[in-house]
């Protein structure tokens, strides 16, 4: 109701959702379809590492109803750069705040899949996070990323995803098996 109320008060142009999953979506799409109110997005987790949205299906269910995708956490707390290669940087999220992501994600397993990663996007032609922000764009399901920068270089330098390549099939296998151990 307080969404509709924003929208029918002219506070915002439409209802969007932040963290619901599939069967959450589905019963505030009904609502809002009720109310007449225009409901066009969720905004949720996903990245190469993280696909929660794939897995409980609301991207989907999305894609279904006419609802968009907005990705937040694209580089998965920084772990899709460069950052973590060498070490834990003092001026890391980890060191920092360390609510979202732990010392204890930095696993070698995980420093060899975004060494495999940066790989494959030097091989692109591209930056690791570009190549990560691609790979949130590369279909239609997913309308935009919340790219997070804590400087404002990395922007520039992420708005470069923009002059990316498609994926080839070929590109996408090999993501598929860095990220799910089968190569």
């Amino acid at each position: 109701m307080a969404l509709d109320q924003a929208v029918k008060s002219g506070k915002a142009l439409y209802a969007g959702i932040s963290n619901y999953d599939k069967e959450s979506t589905a019963e505030a799409a009904a609502i809002l379809r009720e109310l007449k109110c225009p409901f066009v997005i969720n905004q949720r987790r996903y990245s190469i590492f993280d696909r929660t949205i794939e897995e409980d299906g609301v991207k989907s269910y999305a894609a279904e109803n006419g609802i968009g995708i907005i990705a937040f956490s694209p580089l998965a707390q920084g772990m899709l750069t460069t950052k973590y290669l060498h070490g834990i940087p003092a001026d890391s999220r980890i060191r920092t705040d360390g609510r979202f992501l732990k010392e204890s994600d930095i696993t070698e397993s995980r420093l060899q899949q975004i060494k495999e990663l940066n790989e494959l996007a030097a091989e692109r032609g591209e930056s690791l996070p570009q190549m990560a922000l691609a790979w949130d764009l590369k279909d239609s399901d997913v309308t935009s990323v919340i790219i997070g920068a804590s400087k404002p270089e990395q922007i520039v330098e992420n708005c470069k995803v923009l002059e990316s390549e498609p994926f080839t099939g070929e590109q996408l296998q090999r993501i598929e098996g860095i990220c799910r151990g089968g190569r």
